[in-house]
């Protein structure tokens, strides 16, 4: 979601908040175009980051839901070496998208980032992306850390013009941050004399953990 986050797989380096550098791609050049899309599906946060701490964010397309996104337009080897990146392999080997292309999914690992999914399309390219293989239902969620959630607020405020409000809103509404962050703590997070959420998210409110009508 957040240019900054994307140029250290683009370029290499740690991202601000992250515990991990990474090599960055073959092709270090910035995106040549980004725009903000709604993909079909919902975010949800869940597994354990190593780079950041708290839950990772987690895309399920099999949800009746809509997920504020950014669509870059990469080559196919600066998406194969971020996908690399993610995946804990090193960059260096286009990725073969036939499957995805012609299927719409195509699980090329058993990690939880070795899924690949084509999410719609742009203006005649494919928007893809890459998620767990399982389902948001079948795993624990895991509430984000306060860098990860300022990373992707972030970016939905820049991508989509979004209010701080609106999207701490949605974000609060999400499984895993949901009764764990609240509105007010995200909003904290992207605005100038806000709190940087030192204190982290709260206690359950909701023991069941659902994602809140919004």
């Amino acid at each position: 979601m957040h240019l900054d986050r994307l140029t250290a797989y683009l370029e290499g380096g740690r991202p601000p908040g992250g515990r991990i550098d990474y090599p960055g791609c073959r092709d270090p050049r910035p995106p040549l175009r980004a725009e903000p899309v709604m993909l079909p599906g919902l975010l949800y946060f869940a597994t354990e980051s190593l780079t950041w701490t708290g839950g990772r964010a987690f895309y399920d397309p099999g949800v009746e839901d809509q997920l504020p996104a950014r669509a870059y337009l990469l080559t196919l080897g600066q998406f194969s070496d971020i996908a690399a990146q993610e995946m804990f392999r090193t960059p260096g080997e286009d990725l073969d998208l036939t499957d995805v292309l012609s299927l719409g999914r195509a699980e090329i690992g058993p990690g939880r980032y070795e899924t690949l999914v084509r999410a719609g399309r742009l203006d005649g390219s494919p928007i893809l992306t890459f998620t767990a293989p399982w389902r948001c239902a079948d795993v624990p969620w895991n509430a984000p850390s306060a860098a990860y959630l300022r990373h992707i607020a972030a970016g939905i405020i820049a991508g989509h013009r979004w209010s701080a409000r609106r999207t701490a809103e949605y974000l609060a509404g999400c499984p895993g941050a949901a009764g764990r962050w609240s509105v007010a703590e995200i909003e904290a997070l992207v605005t100038r004399d806000g709190s940087p959420g030192a204190q982290g998210p709260q206690a359950p409110e909701d023991p069941a953990g659902r994602r809140r009508n919004r």
